[in-house]
């Protein structure tokens, strides 16, 4: 069974401001995943075609299963608001996406605590932080009926504020308790391999440095399982995104 999460930026690479769909296409096809955990993902935005990155990808992966779970609504700089979950699903949106190729018997959706204070952030190519306010997070989970048995796997995108993100990560973890194990916890978790190991109690079953593409020199992207879960691993560069895709071929 072969999982993959990855932060697909919008579906666009670093250095270009319009989304591909074709390539975006071509690029998630090539991961061959039989989940897959994708995070900043677009729905009907003018930034990205107006597509349904989550159908697209879908319809690439031959994932019959999927989850497409807003954080924000609207569009950027115009409507952009939390999402609630009561959103039409026509609407323009901005959020986590969970498919799978095999059956899901169960969904689940957690809204995780945002930041309460705006906190500082770092640009590329600028000496000093920028002060922001961080965008809602949240988590999909589900219930996977896999050849390897019954589990849950889930798929989280968490803030970027250190003393922030453990906390979220606790939460998302005591929130999924009563779901099937041995559970699997995918995404871009903001923190390296050991915090979320710890916050957790769940192991690393891919290490590898996936941020930034060019240079990696971080892991923010993870797969997290309970044991006896084990997998050979890898990471994936594609033309889309500015993280590499993290990829797990478990076997047991």
């Amino acid at each position: 069974m072969r999982v993959v999460t990855f932060n697909i930026l919008n579906g666009r690479s670093p250095d270009r401001h319009e989304v591909d769909i074709a390539s975006f296409a071509a690029a998630v096809n090539s991961l061959d995943a039989d989940v897959l955990a994708l995070q900043e993902v677009d729905r009907f935005q003018p930034r990205s075609g107006r597509a349904d990155l989550t159908a697209v990808a879908a319809e690439a992966t031959g994932a019959e299963e999927h989850l497409f779970v807003a954080s924000l609504a609207g569009t950027p700089g115009a409507t952009w608001t939390a999402a609630t979950g009561e959103e039409q699903p026509d609407s323009a949106a901005y959020g986590i996406a969970l498919l799978s190729r095999y059956p899901v018997s169960a969904w689940e959706t957690v809204r995780l605590p945002a930041v309460p204070v705006p906190a500082p952030v770092r640009h590329p190519g600028r000496r000093l932080p920028s002060v922001v306010r961080d965008e809602p997070r949240v988590a999909v989970a589900a219930v996977v009926d896999t050849p390897l048995g019954s589990m849950t796997i889930a798929n989280t995108h968490l803030s970027y504020v250190r003393w922030w993100n453990g906390r979220q990560l606790r939460l998302l973890t005591r929130s999924l308790a009563h779901l099937p194990r041995p559970l699997l916890l995918t995404g871009d978790l903001n923190m390296g391999p050991d915090r979320a190991a710890l916050a957790t109690g769940l192991t690393s079953i891919a290490d590898h440095l996936t941020f930034p593409w060019d240079t990696p020199s971080v892991q923010l992207d993870h797969i997290l399982a309970d044991p006896p879960l084990r997998a050979r691993s890898s990471v994936r560069r594609l033309p889309v995104s500015d993280h590499l895709a993290l990829v797990a071929d478990i076997d047991g």
